[in-house]
Order: C-alpha cells, then sequence, then structure tokens
C-alpha cells in the first residue's frame, strides 16, 4: 500500500475489505493480485487497542525513571499525564483533518495539506525516526544477551552468563539468529491486524518488567534499604534549569505512535471506534510509564542511569537478586523483539511510497514486498553490528524527527487549515505544541552537544 496514493474511504461503521489504490482495476488481472483481496472482516477493538500500545512501549519504557532523576516525582509524572494529553490532541487533530481530507493515510494527509513535497518531507521523517529506533532495539537486544563493551568495561550478555563465553552466543550471531528466526517472519504480514497477538504479549511482558521492578521496590523499601527519592527538581543554577527541557524529546520519543494510527484505523471493523481505541491505548501506556518511572526511580534515586535497564546489571541487594536481573532483562528483551514488526510495518509502506509514489499497492506485489523487507532488515542488521553506539546520533536524528512526526506535523496541518475546519482553540494549541517542540528540541540539542563537547575536552585540560 502506498503513502498518499489511496482512495478516499467512506465513513461507515462496518468494512469488510482491504483498502485498495483508486487506479486498481475493479477485478484483478492476475491471479497474485486477486490474493491481495482476501475476506478481511475488519480488526476488533481489542486487537487494535494492543497494536497501538505496542507501537508506544517501545524502548521510551527505559529513559523515563532517569526523567524522574531530573524533574522529580511530583513534576515527572506530571509531565507524563500532560503529554499523554498533548499526544491525544495531536493524534484527534489528524484524524479529523484526514477524514475532512478524505485521506487514508499520514503521508496523504500531508501531501493534501502541503502537496508532494509535504508528503516526502514526512515519509523521510518517518524512516529516520523508524530506522532509528530499530537499530537501537537490535543494539539493545545484542547488548543485554551477549554483552557489550562499548562504553569501556565489559559487561556480560544473559547467555555468556549462563553458559559462559562462546562463539555461538557472540553479538552478531545471536543478532543473525534473531533476525532470521524471529524478525523476518514476523515482518512478512501484509496486514497489521496480525500482529495483534505478539502485541499483546509485547505488553504483557512490559507488565512483567513493571511487576519486577515494583516488587523489588516495595521489598527494599520495607527493609529500609531505600530512602524517597526527591519530589522536586533541583535547580541551582542556568544549566540545571536549562536540562529539565531536555526530557521533552524522551516524553515525545515514548509517545510517539502518529505513523501507526491511520494502519490501524483503516483495518478497523467499526471505523468510529478509532478515537476510543487510541485513549485506551494512551491510558494503559500511560499507566505503565507512572508505574515505571516512580518505582524505578524510587529503587535507583540519583543513580538511575539513562537507560534504567543497566542498572540491573548489579547486585539488587535483595535474594534471589541474579535471577531477577535476568527476568528483568530477558522479559525486555522479548517486548523489544515483538515491538519490532509493529514499528517495521509503517517504515515499509513509507518507504515503498517514497521509491513507487504511483505504483498500485505493495499488498499487491510480492516482488516489490519483499525486496523492500529484505533491504530494510538488512540495513537495520547491518546497522546495530557496525554502530557501537548509537545513543548520541539517536538523540539527534531519532528525537528531532520524533518530535516532527509527534507535534509539529499535526500543528502544521491545523494552523495550514486546508479545509476551515479548525477552531480558534485549535490554533492556540497547535501553536503551543510548535513552540513547545522547537524550544525544547534547540535546548536539548544544545545540552547535549554541550555536554559532549566538554566530555572529549576533558582529559586534555
Amino acid at each position: 500500500m502506498t503513502i498518499g496514493d489511496i482512495t478516499p474511504k467512506k465513513e461507515r461503521k462496518s468494512r469488510s475489505k482491504h483498502v485498495v489504490d483508486e487506479k486498481a482495476p475493479l477485478l484483478p488481472k492476475h491471479q497474485d493480485e486477486a490474493a491481495g483481496y482476501d475476506e478481511f472482516n475488519g480488526a476488533s477493538f481489542t486487537g487494535a487497542v494492543f497494536n497501538l500500545s505496542t507501537t508506544i512501549v517501545g524502548a521510551g519504557i527505559m529513559a523515563l525513571p532517569a526523567t524522574m532523576k531530573v524533574l522529580g516525582l511530583i513534576f515527572g509524572i506530571a509531565m507524563i499525564v500532560f503529554m499523554a494529553f498533548l499526544t491525544d490532541a495531536s493524534i484527534e487533530f489528524l484524524l479529523r483533518f484526514s477524514r475532512a481530507g478524505k485521506t487514508t493515510s499520514y503521508g496523504g494527509l500531508m501531501g493534501d495539506a502541503f502537496g508532494k513535497y509535504g508528503r516526502i518531507f514526512l515519509q523521510i521523517c518517518v524512516l529516520v525516526n523508524n530506522i532509528g529506533v530499530l537499530i537501537v532495539y537490535m543494539i539493545i537486544i545484542g547488548d543485554v544477551l551477549s554483552g557489550t563493551s562499548s562504553s569501556g568495561v565489559h559487561h556480560a550478555g544473559v547467555l555468556e552468563g549462563w553458559f559462559g563465553e562462546h562463539w555461538w552466543n557472540g553479538r552478531s550471531l545471536v543478532l543473525l539468529v534473531t533476525t532470521l528466526g524471529i524478525f523476518a517472519p514476523l515482518a512478512c504480514f501484509k496486514r497489521i491486524d496480525s500482529l495483534r497477538f505478539t502485541s499483546a504479549l509485547s505488553v504483557a511482558l512490559a507488565v512483567v518488567f513493571l511487576v519486577i521492578t515494583v516488587g523489588i521496590a516495595i521489598i527494599k523499601l520495607i527493609s529500609g534499604t531505600i530512602m524517597m527519592p526527591r519530589l522536586l527538581p533541583d535547580v541551582t543554577d542556568l544549566t540545571s534549569f536549562w536540562k529539565l527541557f531536555t526530557v521533552v524529546p524522551v516524553l515525545v520519543t515514548a509517545y510517539i505512535c502518529h505513523y501507526n494510527v491511520h494502519s490501524i484505523d483503516n483495518e478497523l471493523e467499526d471505523s468510529t471506534q478509532i478515537r476510543p481505541v487510541v485513549r485506551t491505548a494512551l491510558g494503559l501506556c500511560s499507566s505503565v510509564y507512572i508505574m515505571i518511572s516512580f518505582f524505578g526511580f524510587i529503587l535507583f534515586g540519583d543513580g538511575t542511569l539513562d537507560d534504567v535497564l543497566a542498572n540491573f546489571d548489579t547486585d539488587l541487594g535483595i535474594p534471589y537478586s541474579s535471577l531477577l536481573n535476568d527476568a528483568v532483562r530477558v522479559s525486555y528483551v522479548a517486548h523489544l523483539m515483538l515491538v519490532f514488526p509493529i514499528v517495521f510495518y509503517p517504515l515499509r509502506l513509507n518507504m515503498d511510497g517514497l521509491l513507487f509514489p504511483s505504483a498500485r499497492p505493495i499488498v499487491l506485489s510480492n516482488a516489490r514486498f519483499a525486496c523492500i523487507t529484505v533491504g530494510l532488515i538488512t540495513v537495520i542488521f547491518l546497522g546495530a553490528n557496525f554502530i557501537p553506539s548509537i545513543w548520541d546520533a539517536f538523540q539527534f536524528t531519532g528525537a528531532t524527527a520524533a518530535v516532527c512526526l509527534g507535534f509539529i506535523f499535526p500543528a502544521a496541518v491545523t494552523l495550514r487549515d486546508h479545509h476551515f475546519i479548525a477552531t480558534k482553540k485549535d490554533k492556540i494549541l497547535a501553536i503551543f505544541m510548535i513552540i513547545l517542540a522547537v524550544f525544547s528540541n534547540v535546548i536539548a540539542i544544545y545540552s547535549d552537544a554541550y555536554a559532549l563537547f566538554k566530555k572529549n575536552a576533558g582529559p586534555r585540560e
């Protein structure tokens, strides 16, 4: 299915066929085309909620306890809730203007508002964001299972801890087996609803990670080995004040799901359910985020690392510490493996739309579907193997693309108001979104760059 070149869908309560290209014939000319028109009665409410929730809860959950260290518990939790409401408003903008323009994709909406170059810019941002995210996922999987020495100190992986160091649990081979055995088969589904069961399992694994963290924190609170952490931010100078804004890109990245909303909406059995689907998914993910942020920060305090998963590499000071550490890391790695195909699905659609904007839907071309799928997975695999650590690069590129997808583009469409349906309140909110996104990202990039240059200059002083 190409982006932005799809027939308008009618607003109705039930639909039973896949959305097709406006230039496609009413009857398929070849047998392989008929395969794309299989009977499909629409996705269920529950399946849509799990797919959207899995899109939201990715690696972002690992960075949220560190935002508590910057903001304190009160402002940290308030910001999580605030970002959930702001994300809901931005998605509402997307859906409302999509209905008005009779478009069925994010790219189509940007094309309707800003023409061909708006659509292309959107597709490039999806490619930058999703490829970066998937490479990060694969690097985390490699770090956890096979260990890493990127920081100069070797951290043993789970497989190395269980079986010792062998050729068969080396990083490259583990990632190759994971790619061929898990990522490739799950990436071959042509409908996003086909991933509803793996999405449900992915959400369940995130809950397992949450339950273990909460349990450890409660045990240590009862034993009196940890104290309640800061409730408010520690602002002592101008630098610490500007640092408060660096959490905004992290929170935006944690909620980014806009590139999958249209795909999920297109497959819903009842098209009026998309707003309840979005709000249910945001409510579920916000609850998980608040609890993991609260208990993760309580557990590790000011020692909370940027990636809280790295905190589970040491002795927790409770019985069965090693077992619990492994359970946390394995459950989270399994969660990321099942998130991969959900993030990969819109990546393939947007790559196809960018390369073949006038072609028939990709689901009707097995050769194009296979070539793009294999090509993208190969790029992601090579990136994860040859880039030792991309966290700094991810902050500069991924967070910027994510903030465009989450706030700037929906706000820009609203201010463009091509169909004259935006209210004064909508435009005020849109202006606020753009100001918050641009200002916080400029401050975050400046703060990260300053810290990086200062670190590099340190040994020469």
